[in-house]
């Protein structure tokens, strides 16, 4: 077993229990903006890089979400690059990085804004469902004036992408129901209290404008792209291209990344509802929730019939055939046994892909959690260990940052499940 997983051991990592999510970016500028429900710590991409660095070299991160690696690579002043499906998210993370924006004028814009609350009104009755349940009639009202005014005033200045975000970024501050950093809505949750509209998008204003002034102090220039591409694609335009990558990839836990914005995007009119999400964005996403696995009607032998998943075909088709089993004797009957079988071919697709981008003795680090839907235990670190050594990756070793599914009430299961870093050796 030991000559199979080839273990190795990389020194000088962080450890801290937190560098695995995204609370440390909270007080971060730039970072801070918007609160993804999936990420990491930038200071422990930094601490990352600068452990590796040298002026030439480049970063990749294949699922980029809001920006995390790639303000981080800049933040330092090297080259990288970010895939990223999520068209909404992805238009945040490219948002984010308008450091040479002109800050002035941004600010004229956000204000101007300001002066529609007086003249404008809302149908509270005609709003979408999922907005009459987030926000009172007055709330409401006084958001939709700002979206109505941004629409009617926006043009293709980078000065009213900072204005997009802004209005955006204070959605869940606004509400009064439980809108936590996660896809779901809790209309029955109520805040201690909530700021006024005006307030909260003055208070974000001020963040933003002061952040930009000390990036420009510290003199942070972006060298980083987002590009829409599919990291379970093979990119010809990186060949034998990047020293280092950093990610965290969807977990196969039923977590539905597409769903983890459609507050955003339902007030933005991107979507209707739920019933949307599909076609607008999941369809594009890694197979990692039992709703996408339903909606593509998967079939299980196929997917383990599948070449990539050969290396982990006995543990996964074990695994995947008990789920097939369990989810009768549950009320939902999820399709936990295709979900697991499309994550894991859909990951096998990512090493193959991105094998040919790395150069020889590079390093890849994926931030990964491990599942175990209906309590029966997926091991990720090692089906992926050694889905990355068939894609032609030299050796790999898992760092465990935390547990996880340790301190829930009313939990599905009782299976402890962890949350750490695999680093894979090019």
């Amino acid at each position: 077993m030991e000559d199979q997983l080839a273990l190795f051991e990389i020194p000088n990592k962080v450890t801290d229990r937190k560098s695995t999510t995204f609370a440390d970016n909270l007080r971060l500028p730039v970072h801070r903006w918007f609160r993804y429900s999936a990420g990491f710590s930038a200071e422990w991409v930094k601490q990352v890089v600068r452990d590796q660095y040298h002026p030439d070299m480049k970063v990749l991160d294949p699922f980029a979400g809001s920006g995390t690696t790639l303000i981080a690579c800049d933040e330092i002043g090297i080259e990288s690059v970010g895939y990223e499906k999520h068209y909404f998210v992805r238009k945040i993370a490219e948002t984010k990085s308008l450091y040479s924006l002109d800050l002035e004028e941004a600010e004229r814009r956000a204000l101007r804004l300001l002066n529609y609350f007086g003249d404008k009104t809302s149908d509270f009755q005609t709003q979408p469902e999922l907005l009459k349940k987030c926000y009172t009639e007055d709330t409401l009202s006084r958001l939709t004036a700002l979206k109505n005014a941004y629409l009617a005033l926006r043009d293709s200045s980078p000065a009213w992408d900072f204005v997009w975000l802004l209005i955006t970024s204070i959605l869940r501050t606004t509400s009064h129901v439980g809108t936590a950093q996660w896809q779901y809505v809790l209309p029955n949750k109520r805040k201690a209290s909530t700021p006024s509209v005006e307030t909260a998008y003055r208070q974000k204003m001020r963040e933003m404008i002061s952040d930009l002034h000390l990036f420009r102090r510290s003199q942070v220039t972006r060298k980083s792209a987002i590009l829409d591409f599919d990291a379970r694609d093979r990119n010809e335009s990186y060949e034998n291209v990047f020293d280092l990558l950093i990610t965290s990839p969807p977990y196969p836990n039923n977590y539905d990344y597409a769903d983890a914005t459609r507050l955003e995007m339902v007030f933005w009119g991107e979507i209707k509802g739920w019933s949307d999400l599909q076609s607008a964005v999941r369809k594009d996403l890694i197979r990692s929730c039992s709703q996408h696995a339903s909606a593509e009607k998967l079939d299980l032998d196929v997917l383990l019939g599948q070449r990539e998943v050969h290396p982990i075909a006995e543990e996964l088709a074990d695994v995947c055939r008990t789920l097939e089993k369990t989810r009768q004797e549950h009320s939902g009957k999820k399709a936990y046994h295709t979900m697991i079988a499309a994550y894991y071919w859909d990951l096998a697709r990512v090493f193959n892909a991105l094998r040919p981008s790395m150069k020889p003795g590079s390093e890849l680090c994926f931030v990964i959690g491990d599942s175990a839907p209906y309590g029966v235990y997926a091991a990720a670190d090692e089906w992926l260990g050694k889905l990355a050594l068939a894609a032609g990756f030299q050796a790999w070793s898992f760092e465990k940052t935390r547990d996880r599914n340790i301190k829930w009430k009313n939990r599905k299961h009782d299976v402890p499940l962890k949350e750490g870093r695999l680093w894979i050796k090019g």
